[in-house]
């Protein structure tokens, strides 16, 4: 698809080289997103310790659900429902801190390509870095919930 906008236009082409040539314009895209990327990779390590919290409930709800020899008792039953709420709660933790990954990539995309392109795009950048901490608090917001859930314990009838 490149390779035909180029041949369409060799003056494209041309023009590309030019302003890929400039090593100052490079470095300030690289400059420009490396606090985004920083941040980046401070959302994959809270994504990480989500996701251990996640697979440790599914696979607890999973041994709680199998039918067992025993009745099913009204504190197996509170425990479950318990770990259901946790379960939501740090999916939903989960959604939101992808959803913070996804948008500041693209940032830093938009950052990068912003050394090419003369259109001034800074309010839309200021935008979507809007958009990521949002998403990066309500994420953690959610996570803050589930771990006080988790701390609180589940609810028994005889307490």
């Amino acid at each position: 698809m490149i390779a035909n906008l180029i041949a369409a236009d060799p003056m494209l082409a041309l023009e590309i080289i030019e302003r890929t040539a400039s090593t100052p314009r490079v470095r300030q895209a690289l400059e420009l997103s490396l606090a985004p990327a920083f941040l980046l990779v401070g959302i994959g390590s809270i994504m990480n310790v989500m996701m251990a919290r996640l697979t440790w409930l599914a696979g607890r709800i999973e041994r709680l659900a199998e039918p067992s020899e025993g009745a099913c008792n009204i504190s197996h039953a509170n425990e479950l429902a318990w770990l259901r709420r946790r379960r939501k709660l740090a999916r939903l933790a989960i959604k939101f801190s992808t959803g913070a990954a996804v948008v500041i990539s693209f940032e830093i995309a938009v950052l990068f390509l912003s050394a090419y392109i003369e259109p001034r795009i800074g309010t839309f950048v200021a935008v979507l870095w809007i958009v990521t901490v949002s998403l990066l608090i309500t994420g953690l917001i959610y996570f803050l919930r589930e771990t006080l859930l988790a701390a609180d314990g589940p609810k028994t009838d005889g307490v």
